[in-house]
């Protein structure tokens, strides 16, 4: 027989799951709880994708109090600089604890550091690869108007020292 559960008991098991203590694994928390770990697996896969159910007093973000992990692009600037904030006085495990906790790698934080130290946004950085494709593509096009010019150039000079040669059509027809 298949046990059935409430979306209560799966949303308040995939939240003991995420906010357990250093020591304490999975396998003990799905002893604790009577359910298998790779049910509790799926629980907390399917809470990450918004899929587990919702009650009404939380918001669309967060499922069970569990929030959906965003991709470290979708982060505003307020929300990286709350970030940085919240690792800056971290050492490094407790850093790579609170990333994992928030689905970012330290790598992630380390370059939004980077960016508001030079002053860069995500929206310049990508201005700014949208303006080297746009030099590329003007540099194709200029290199193809230049070669262009040159053969009319070079038509041009043959033109004229094919008419010294022969001489003009105004001098054949006098």
């Amino acid at each position: 027989m298949r046990a059935r559960y409430t979306q209560s008991f799966k949303r308040q098991a995939v939240e003991k799951a995420l906010s357990r203590a250093d020591g304490t694994t999975l396998a003990e928390i799905t002893d604790s709880l009577g359910i298998g770990q790779s049910t509790l697996n799926k629980w907390i896969v399917k809470s990450r994708n918004q899929q587990l159910g919702s009650s009404s007093e939380h918001d669309s973000a967060s499922i069970g109090g569990v929030r959906k992990e965003k991709r470290p692009q979708d982060w505003n600037q307020e929300e990286r600089l709350d970030m940085l904030i919240a690792c800056g006085s971290l050492d490094e495990a407790a850093m790579n604890q609170l990333c994992r906790e928030r689905g970012l790698y330290a790598h992630h934080v380390s370059q939004w550091k980077q960016d508001f130290i030079s002053g860069v946004t995500a929206n310049e950085r990508s201005d700014a690869k949208s303006l080297k494709g746009e030099v590329r593509e003007l540099k194709k096009e200029l290199n193809r108007k230049d070669r262009a010019l040159a053969e009319t150039a070079a038509l041009l000079v043959l033109q004229k020292k094919l008419s010294t040669i022969w001489g003009s059509d105004e001098d054949n027809s006098r």
